[in-house]
């Protein structure tokens, strides 16, 4: 039996604003966002371009997933490297993986408070040579870039005839 995919809905809002609550929650709605963008795409949605020099919807999916792991390297205290592995072609395992990145991410964070969070940075490692930044890049680099590429998916979807679905709710993050 397949192991249910997070995000299919948000998890409930923290009761107080912390820097830590206030990334968590910007990585569960971007989980939210993309759980639903993906929902049910067919083939035609994967391989649809905009234009001939552009990426498809499943190319697309997989800069989402570098992403989504340098995300989890980061909050990891891991090392993302650079240039990345071969990635996978396979919708639904792309799909899994990168929500289960960003559920990874989500409950990692959790175990950090707003004192240690400056301890957190991305690393980058190319040619042996490492670049650091801090863990506010996170949020104007590839979280940003997520969510703006997933909405990129909502768009590409529309266009080869398959809108998300009717009833998700992104302001509260529902699914009526």
């Amino acid at each position: 039996m397949a192991q249910e995919l997070p995000f299919s809905s948000i998890p409930q809002s923290p009761e107080n604003y912390t820097a830590i609550n206030s990334i968590n929650r910007m990585l569960q709605g971007l989980g939210f966002r993309y759980f639903w963008a993906t929902e049910g795409l067919r083939k035609i949605d994967l391989e649809y371009r905009p234009t001939k020099n552009s990426q498809n919807t499943l190319e697309t999916l997989q800069h989402i997933f570098v992403l989504s792991s340098t995300i989890l390297n980061a909050i990891a205290s891991r090392v993302s490297i650079r240039p990345i592995p071969k990635i996978t072609n396979n919708f639904n395992e792309l799909r899994a993986k990168t929500l289960r990145n960003i559920k990874e991410s989500s409950i990692i964070l959790n175990q950090y408070d707003d004192r240690n969070l400056d301890d957190l940075n991305i690393i980058f490692e190319k040619g042996g040579k490492q670049s650091k930044f801090p863990i506010w890049n996170l949020i104007n680099g590839p979280i940003s870039d997520v969510i703006y590429h997933t909405g990129q998916v909502v768009s590409f979807r529309r266009t080869s005839g398959n809108p998300i679905a009717i009833g998700v709710n992104v302001f509260l993050g529902i699914k009526n």
